[in-house]
Formats: structure tokens, sequence, C-alpha cells
């Protein structure tokens, strides 16, 4: 008799800020090892990979090349409305946070202003919660 393995929380971040990227990528992987990451650069990259990957959570940038994460996250709640989108960004500006409110997002973090331990833990509170609605729905 073979055990069970649960399948992992996953994560997609998409960011076109490489170093930011990796750094945020570098400090989720310690802190998660055994989360599954995956990474995009911009909104058609990013729309590929949600097909196949089917992430839990979604960290996105609202300034990409080609279409913003406004967009993205827009189309992205049309066709998989269970993932958290959560927006992580420079440009915090009010009507910003009212439009990634409007298309869907879990939250809007600032770059500038959040810590990576606010990171952490909104990760750590959002795979909670999923790994009890999977406990839930067997």
């Amino acid at each position: 008799m073979s055990a069970i393995v649960p399948a992992p929380f996953k994560v997609m971040l998409v960011e076109d800020d490489d170093g930011f990227r990796r750094g945020l990528a570098e400090v989720l992987r310690a802190r998660f090892p055994s989360m599954v990451l995956d990474e995009a650069t911009d909104g058609t990259e990013a729309m590929q990979k949600v097909k196949s990957f089917l992430p839990q959570l979604i960290f996105m940038d609202i300034k990409l090349p080609g279409q913003n994460g406004l967009e993205i996250t827009r189309r992205i709640k049309a066709l998989y409305p269970d993932i958290n989108v959560v927006f992580l960004t420079n440009y915090d500006f009010p009507e910003y946070r009212e439009a990634a409110r409007e298309c869907g997002a879990y939250c809007f973090l600032s770059k500038g202003s959040s810590t990576s331990q606010q990171i952490q833990d909104l990760v750590e509170n959002l795979c909670t919660k999923w790994k009890s609605s999977r406990v839930q729905s067997v």
C-alpha cells in the first residue's frame, strides 16, 4: 500500500525585474522548501504557464512588457477564479489599488514598504487555507 503524497502549494512570480524576481524566489524557497515555484517575465508567458502550472498563488507586478498586470489578472481570474493574485509593485497609487480590487486581486502590496516577513506570512496564510480546503473536500 502506498501513501498518498499531498500536492505541493504552487506559486508563480510574474515580474520583469530579474533581480527582484530572483530575490523573492530565494526568500520563498528558503522559507517554504516544499513549495513549487514558477516564474514569468511578461503577460504572454504568464498566461501560457498558468494553463499548465495552475498555481494557487500568483505574485503579479503591474508594469510589465506588453500587457499590464491588471489586464493579465482579469484574464486569469476569468479562467481560474480560485487562483489568488497578489499585486506586488512599486506603483502604489490609490487608482491601482482600486483597479486591483476590481479585477479580483486577493491583496495589493508595495515593494517599497512590504517586508519579506509580511510576504512570508501572507504565503503561509494562503497555504494553510489551501491545505484546509483540500482536506475538507477529500
